[in-house]
């Protein structure tokens, strides 16, 4: 698209992977995700881990509580609509009866694997996919329902940087070999080998795709000194591994769709000695998508990418309602203070050029 726009109308998107947190954070952070979209994948790794659909029902009404709670003080409109996607947190314990519990459910979409210690609560995740989650694994291939994958290998003697690309070679391929049917998402790809794995691959697979590992490379964690706030896992790799996620985007294909990864901590767990990982991006997700679409003259390719791919993939309606996104000025705010909690946005104190 090289005619320049001053705004671009598209199917309302999606945000097939968020993190809500829990109380106080969940109420803070819930309206940036509402304002621009349709229905989101939740994430279950709250601090008690969301691993039964019984504990997925009332988190979904917490979530739906909050959501009200914005519409009793007119800071969204009562007509406005959001659907929660919840998702189960796998373990070494699940049951494959859980499997079947989730999807006669209505409400619980996916299984998230989170290989243990591998990321932000985490610690109850998979020690062994193939030895404790095997009958899960037949059951998620039988009936349909999609494995979200955090895709790295915690392993000590890894390089941080190189824990996607071990994950592939010591996971995913032979998970694919034993369960050739299973449907896959490979959350927040971040390597040149992950996209040439979901690209190439010949099962059902699909990935998602953050506006940090779009935007940013490694360097930027450490321009002009130590930027927790670009600090992420998968964290931000090389360069050319940007550029192949921008390439795989821009290419049109269908197995490549929108998941900001939104996951909010206060600034003071960030700026700490031992700061979380997690880049808040909610604030400006689709404004911040559409100015990486709009540099690489691909704006013709955000509706499919935010609105079309995911849809599709989960078996759901594509939304029929209309989003606007205007070309004008927008500096992020340096801080973001919602009652007591204060949240850093990804890109604080910088200019883009489109706005919702």
């Amino acid at each position: 698209m090289d005619k320049l726009v001053d705004s671009i109308i598209i199917t309302k998107p999606d945000d097939w992977h968020v993190h809500f947190r829990d109380g106080e954070m969940l109420d803070a952070v819930i309206f940036d995700t509402v304002k621009q979209f349709s229905r989101a994948i939740i994430m279950p790794n709250l601090s008690e881990p969301i691993t039964t659909t019984n504990m997925a029902k009332n988190y979904r009404h917490r979530i739906l509580d909050s959501l009200a709670r914005l519409k009793k003080n007119n800071q969204i409109s009562k007509e406005s609509s959001f659907t929660p996607l919840m998702t189960l947190y796998l373990t070494d314990n699940t049951k494959p009866e859980e499997v079947l519990n989730a999807h006669s459910s209505g409400f619980v979409f996916a299984f998230k694997l989170y290989p243990a210690a591998s990321t932000t609560n985490s610690t109850a995740g998979v020690s062994n996919l193939f030895e404790n989650c095997r009958e899960v694994l037949e059951k998620l291939q039988y009936i349909g329902m999609p494995l979200l994958i955090h895709a790295e290998l915690p392993d000590k003697n890894i390089d941080i940087f190189d824990r996607e690309r071990f994950f592939i070679d010591k996971i995913m391929t032979p998970l694919r070999r034993d369960f050739p049917d299973i449907k896959l998402v490979f959350e927040h790809v971040s390597t040149k080998e992950g996209v040439d794995f979901v690209m190439e691959d010949t099962g059902p697979i699909a990935a998602t795709v953050t506006p940090q590992h779009l935007i940013y490379n490694r360097n930027s964690l450490f321009s002009g000194g130590l930027n927790p706030h670009l600090y992420c896992l998968p964290i931000l790799k090389a360069e050319e591994h940007r550029k192949a996620i921008l390439k795989a985007v821009f290419s049109g294909s269908a197995r490549f769709f929108l998941g900001t990864d939104s996951a909010p901590h206060i600034r003071s767990l960030k700026e700490n000695r031992c700061g979380c990982a997690g880049c808040y991006n909610a604030y400006n997700a689709m404004a911040l998508y559409a100015s990486i679409f709009d540099e690489n003259n691909s704006l013709d390719k955000l509706e499919a990418f935010a609105s079309f791919n995911g849809p599709d993939f989960y078996g759901l309606p594509r939304n029929r309602d209309f989003f606007v996104l205007h070309r004008k000025e927008n500096i992020i705010p340096d801080m973001l203070e919602i009652g007591k909690i204060q949240l850093i946005p990804l890109g604080a104190g910088s200019t883009i050029n489109w706005c919702i």
